[in-house]
C-alpha cells in the first residue's frame, strides 16, 4: 500500500521495528514513525522523491537526534526524589506539582523582563527573533517573508540572543 511514495507495509513492518530497537518503547517508536511520516509529507524537497523510502529514515534519524538533544534539556530525578514523588502521586497528593504563589511571581516577573528586553531591540531584530524563536519559523522562510537576506536573518537572531544573554548574566 503507497502513501506519498512510501509503502506502508515496509513502513510498520521493517522500519518501525527498527526505530523500536534504538527507542526499547513502543510507543515512542509509533510516534517517531508518525513524525517522521508527517515530516515526510510536509517536505517541499524533491530529492524525496527519487528514494523515498531513504529519505524516510534520514528524517526518522533527525528525529531521534532532535527527541535526544530536547530530553537533555531535562534534569532527571535521583533515586530518592522519584520514590518521593511516586509515593505522593500513589497517595493522591499533588503538592509537588502546585507551584506557590512566590514561584509564580517570580515566573510572572521574569517573563515582564524578557519581554522587556524583547520589546527594547531594533524592530526588525526582534521581529525576525520573535519569528525564529517563538513561532518556530525556520531562517530562510523568516528572510522571504521579511525581504531581507538569510545573513541578516542570521545577524538578527544572533544580536537578540546575546543581549538577552547578557542581560541573563547581569541579573546573576
Amino acid at each position: 500500500m503507497l502513501w506519498h511514495g512510501i509503502d506502508l507495509r515496509w513502513a510498520y513492518g521493517s522500519l518501525l521495528p527498527s526505530i523500536y530497537r534504538k527507542t526499547a518503547c513502543r510507543q515512542y517508536a509509533f510516534d517517531v514513525l508518525h513524525d517522521a511520516l508527517v515530516r515526510f509529507v510536509l517536505t517541499k524537497n524533491p530529492r524525496r522523491h527519487e528514494q523515498p523510502h531513504a529519505y524516510l529514515q534520514v528524517i526518522v534519524r533527525n528525529v531521534l537526534v532532535d527527541e535526544h538533544h530536547e530530553s537533555k534539556r531535562f534534569q532527571s530525578l535521583d533515586q530518592d526524589e522519584l520514590s518521593e514523588a511516586r509515593e505522593i502521586a500513589n497517595n493522591g497528593c499533588d503538592q509537588i506539582f502546585t507551584p506557590s504563589a512566590e514561584h509564580l511571581a517570580d515566573i510572572q516577573q521574569r517573563i515582564s523582563a524578557m519581554q522587556q528586553l524583547i520589546d527594547r531591540l531594533p524592530p526588525r531584530c526582534r521581529e525576525a527573533f520573535w519569528l525564529y524563536r517563538i513561532d518556530g519559523m525556520n531562517q530562510s522562510d523568516i528572510a522571504a517573508q521579511l525581504g531581507i537576506s538569510l545573513n541578516m536573518v542570521q545577524r538578527h537572531v544572533m544580536r537578540a540572543m546575546l543581549e538577552l544573554l547578557e542581560a541573563a548574566d547581569l541579573a546573576r
